[in-house]
């Protein structure tokens, strides 16, 4: 089984998303990361920031094999935490270029919460083209929606389908 984290972007901690991803953290024993609760800034092409992004980061490509993002769709699109930490990993790129090269190999995949199963197909993009620019295998995204504060049986089966496939 390979060792892998989540990564949850959402604007509350224990909202829709966070119920998603304890739901996939149980069923694949990955560790998780929830970005509300750390402090991380947006890109600065100065390289000023002082936050947690570093120590996150560091610690991701270094112990982790699968990296997924979880977000809810706001707005059609990502989180603005999830954002801001994709954007982030161009400090990697442009210093400390190692730790950047360390993502080549290593597996993302994604998973979006709402509260229908309507997500647009074109919601995937960004994390399917940033995994293949930054040499990862994009390993597939699954879609959760919220009813009545619970996961239905239909969502459970999906995401239950996805953490076969990612765990490999």
């Amino acid at each position: 089984m390979k060792k892998g984290i989540i990564i949850q972007g959402s604007s509350r901690s224990n909202g829709d998303t966070h119920t998603v991803v304890s739901y996939l953290e149980n069923v694949t024993g990955f560790d998780v990361i929830d970005l509300n609760q750390r402090d991380i800034n947006y890109f600065d092409y100065e390289f000023q920031n002082k936050d947690d992004f570093e120590i996150i980061f560091k610690n991701m490509v270094q112990n982790y094999q699968t990296i997924i993002l979880a977000t809810p769709v706001y707005w059609y699109t990502m989180s603005g935490v999830m954002k801001v930490f994709l954007d982030r990993i161009s400090d990697y790129l442009y210093r400390e270029k190692d730790f950047g090269r360390m993502l080549r190999g290593k597996e993302m995949a994604m998973i979006s919460c709402s509260n229908d199963d309507d997500r647009v197909e074109e919601f995937s993009m960004p994390f399917s083209r940033s995994a293949a620019y930054l040499g990862m295998e994009y390993v597939g995204d699954v879609h959760a929606w919220i009813k009545s504060n619970e996961l239905s049986s239909e969502v459970k089966e999906k995401i239950n389908a996805f953490a076969l496939k990612i765990k490999g």
